[in-house]
């Protein structure tokens, strides 16, 4: 299915620096809100107002097109939340078919989804009475079903918390049929509460620190053997792996299991199942930076050789495609994703512009704020090239000149095929009178010069707005935080745009 969704054309606007700028369709809104969306505070938006901003935007939207959004965010750009409000809203707006039930069963991966989803939707449906939780919308429960028969023991009772909704809770209102009489064993010890303990860290960790122990070296000695025990168990998920570096090193675990975590970091095969986005390995990478031990540099190449690893068939361009990479370090992207999370919008655009240089020969990467300054890094290490972009941002200011990229560009008449700007797309010029779209003036000048060069901005924040208009003048526009945002570039060079690329996904 295709939707002709960018033939409406876009309208002027103001973005919220009161600059020119092109107001995006509901369609391709949506999407650049929904892949940036961690329903926390941004530097110009609450967290609850981009929910009531998607939910508007949903009123707008196809459904059809909602519901594979929804599939898209949890299987393209791995995130949680936001597929299951998509799912939620979406039962609340659409009925009469299977719809909302196979994007409810495709979007929960998680045993612990079944609970979350049904957490946002007693919020969302208002519910705040007693039996919160009676008039389930029947595809909802279909799709919880579908969900409900896909995990084992071990995957229920890992999640299986006293939260304020539980699994047997779930489980009650749900009703799901088993498919055998194993599964409905399952069933009824869940009913009954009597899940086995789960082998976790968690666990292991927790019980550990349960006993009482007569010295620190002891207690020091246990933490030791409980990790190594994890280690050797081979049920240490990925996850857990890199959030935990810091502790194995500091407990002392020995050489060879340290070995061991270096070989499963850096398994290629560990790293696709992992479906890790890129800044999750930034940060255990700035865990360990001030780890005072003498394998915490092997550490850190593990991670610098799984990041590799995980971008190793990257889409959208060849190794022969001149590019030009410019990082927005402008003070609006110096805010955190998220409320628990160190990283910053800032340090997404330069991961995935460091990823792109690592598979380039032929880059101009730099940042830009007050002043546009090409950085020159060797382009191996993606880690520590973003460490050492970090440690320069104030060398540029903190504005959003973007337009003086394009205007250095022109100056020496360099070519490129492709230019790419990581950025909120907060553009302004602190030379230019508001009107005066300085963007849209540099870019025209530079296609006269070199009619085939693209530009693409990877929008990091989904505010709404774009610099310029896109899919006009070869200007295309890319949202979201995974390495597989350049699928989508990949796509429009075939001749699709983002949004056709999202709806050609099979439900």
């Amino acid at each position: 299915m295709k939707f002709n969704f960018l033939k409406r054309g876009t309208q002027l606007t103001t973005n919220h620096e009161g600059y020119t700028a092109y107001k995006l369709t509901p369609e391709m809104e949506l999407y650049t809100s929904v892949v940036t969306a961690s329903l926390s505070d941004q530097f110009y938006e609450k967290g609850a107002e981009k929910l009531n901003r998607i939910r508007g935007l949903m009123d707008k939207t196809d459904p059809a097109f909602i519901a594979k959004l929804a599939v898209y965010a949890r299987e393209k750009m791995y995130m949680r939340s936001i597929p299951m409000v998509l799912a939620v809203e979406l039962a609340k707006k659409h009925s009469g078919d299977t719809l909302v039930s196979q994007t409810v069963g495709r979007v929960v991966q998680r045993a612990d989804e079944i609970t979350e989803l049904l957490a946002y939707y007693t919020m969302a449906n208002e519910r705040k009475e007693t039996k919160k939780l009676h008039k389930l919308s029947k595809q909802v429960q279909k799709g919880l079903t579908t969900a409900f028969n896909r995990f084992d023991e071990y995957q229920f009772a890992k999640y299986d918390r006293k939260t304020a909704i539980t699994l047997r809770d779930a489980l009650f209102l749900v009703h799901p049929k088993a498919k055998d009489e194993a599964q409905q064993e399952l069933f009824n010890k869940i009913a009954k509460q009597e899940l086995a303990t789960p082998y976790t860290w968690e666990t292991q960790l927790s019980a550990a620190g349960q006993v009482k122990y007569a010295t620190e070296e002891e207690k020091k000695k246990a933490f030791r053997g409980t990790w190594e025990a994890l280690i050797d168990s081979q049920d240490l998920g990925y996850m857990a792996m890199m959030r935990n570096l810091r502790n194995m090193l500091e407990a002392e675990i020995s050489k060879e299991h340290i070995k061991d975590v270096c070989d499963l970091l850096s398994s290629p095969e560990a790293v696709r199942k992992s479906k890790q986005l890129p800044f999750r390995f930034l940060a255990a990478y700035r865990e360990l930076r001030e780890v005072r031990h003498g394998m915490t540099g092997k550490v850190m190449e593990a991670l610098e050789a799984a990041l590799h690893a995980s971008i190793a068939n990257l889409k959208g361009f060849n190794a022969n495609t001149k590019v030009v990479i410019a990082c927005d370090v402008s003070g609006s992207m110096q805010k955190s994703v998220s409320a628990k999370s160190k990283i910053l919008s800032y340090d997404i655009g330069l991961m995935l512009g460091m990823m792109l240089q690592s598979k380039c020969d032929n880059v101009l990467s730099g940042m830009f704020g007050d002043t546009w300054k090409v950085v020159n890094l060797p382009g191996k290490n993606i880690l520590a090239n973003v460490d050492a972009f970090y440690k320069r941002e104030g060398e540029v200011g903190y504005s959003t000149n973007a337009h003086l990229v394009l205007a250095d560009l022109v100056k020496r008449k360099y070519p490129a095929d492709k230019i790419m700007y990581f950025t909120d797309c907060q553009m302004w010029s602190t030379k230019h009178n508001q009107h005066i779209n300085a963007m849209k003036q540099a870019w025209t000048a530079y296609k006269q010069l070199f009619p085939a060069a693209k530009l693409y901005l990877f929008d990091l924040a989904g505010l709404g707005q774009a610099p310029l208009s896109i899919e006009e003048n070869d200007v295309h526009l890319i949202s979201g935080w995974s390495d597989k945002v350049f699928e989508v570039m990949e796509a429009i060079d075939k001749g699709q745009d983002a949004l056709e690329h999202i709806s050609a996904i099979q439900l």
